[in-house]
């Protein structure tokens, strides 16, 4: 079976391995001659599951008991509500930073529980830059910002400092690089495009924050509940927690953090260096601003798509057509797509110009 080299951007590209022992776990799981899939997430086998998947989290961002993990259903879109209902104040205010759809999202759902500001956005250029140097309320309940935009091909190099809560919708690049997780209140994301399949959204909050809004709390959509339940307070996302476990095992034993974040940083360079090289290609974010995950990058003359499109597909590149908001390809470069598949994007870039350059 010819080698696929996958560049979507959610569900996104996972480890091998972790597709085999996730395969085998549907067969037999855990040497119980029964499939992940049809026992009960009350037995000892899931829960010992549940458990190291929350708990990898924690070490991975290195922090300690004054957090809490939680695997929920429902997307990070969920979370566009779940964090203003359990952070935002009866008579609070939120603050949004807005750079892309999913920020834009977020901001909807929190102005449907509060008061809720845009203090910075970049929809002025079409969220092609990250917003910088914008005044941050110190009133406010929390700052909520977008760390990775896979529309626009946007990231966000450094967080912002500041002395109320910090909330993070880290989907697209969390444990792609190092970050001070103890800067944040809650960090959130949905699992599907960095650190397992679709299905499961990883929550990660300081216990002290919750229990402050004055509202009373629908069982449901309240963190509390989820932490005393377990993150099994409802059944919960049983194959996507245990696929979201293996690759985060895989990632712990090939190094962590820091051995991944080298690789993607060499992933990035060798592709943004050839899109900056090559003339028939440019780059549609602000060079400063371009995300480590998501490599936005248009043909200079649109006319010469399809038979790029040809190009690519013979070489057994997926996924790399652009988001119907910005056009043109994205190239999503998560932590199980190998070097070796941006090499191959490359020398198809290369060989394409050959013939039109």
């Amino acid at each position: 079976m010819s080698k696929v080299h996958n560049f979507s951007a959610g569900p996104g590209i996972l480890p091998q391995e972790v597709l085999k022992q996730a395969s085998e776990a549907c067969i037999n799981f855990d040497n119980l001659n029964l499939s992940l899939l049809e026992i009960s997430h009350r037995s000892k086998n899931y829960e010992k599951v549940m458990d190291e998947a929350r708990s990898i989290v924690k070490e991975l961002f290195e922090v300690g008991d004054e957090y809490e993990v939680l695997y929920l259903g429902g997307g990070a879109s969920l979370q566009f509500a779940m964090v203003p209902y359990n952070l935002l104040r009866e008579n609070g205010t939120a603050a949004y930073v807005n750079t892309g759809v999913w920020a834009s999202k977020a901001i909807k759902e929190a102005k449907l529980i509060g008061n809720t500001k845009v203090i910075a956005s970049s929809e002025d250029k079409n969220f092609n830059y990250i917003p910088k140097g914008y005044e941050i309320p110190g009133d406010a309940d929390y700052l909520h910002i977008t760390s990775n935009n896979t529309i626009y091909g946007t990231q966000m190099k450094s967080f912002p400092k500041c002395n109320i809560p910090l909330v993070c919708d880290m989907s697209s690049d969390i444990f792609s690089r190092k970050v001070n997780a103890k800067d944040f209140t809650l960090i959130y994301a949905g699992a599907q495009k960095n650190m397992g399949p679709a299905g499961s959204t990883m929550v990660m909050v300081k216990k002290d924050a919750l229990g402050k809004t004055g509202r009373k709390m629908l069982s449901m959509l309240d963190y509390q509940v989820h932490i005393k339940g377990g993150s099994m307070y409802n059944t919960p996302p049983v194959f996507p927690i245990y696929v979201t476990l293996l690759t985060l095992q895989w990632l712990k034993k090939n190094g962590g953090i820091s051995w991944i974040e080298k690789i993607n940083q060499q992933k990035a360079d060798l592709l943004y260096s050839e899109i900056d090289r090559n003339p028939l290609f440019i780059g549609t974010t602000a060079v400063e601003d371009r995300s480590n995950m998501n490599a936005c990058f248009l043909l200079k003359d649109a006319s010469l798509e399809p038979e790029f499109d040809k190009l690519w597909k013979e070489a057994n590149i997926s996924g790399i057509r652009g988001h119907r908001d910005v056009g043109g390809y994205r190239a999503s470069l998560y932590n199980a797509l190998p070097l070796e598949s941006v090499q191959v994007l490359v020398d198809v870039m290369k060989q394409f110009e050959s013939k039109k350059g």
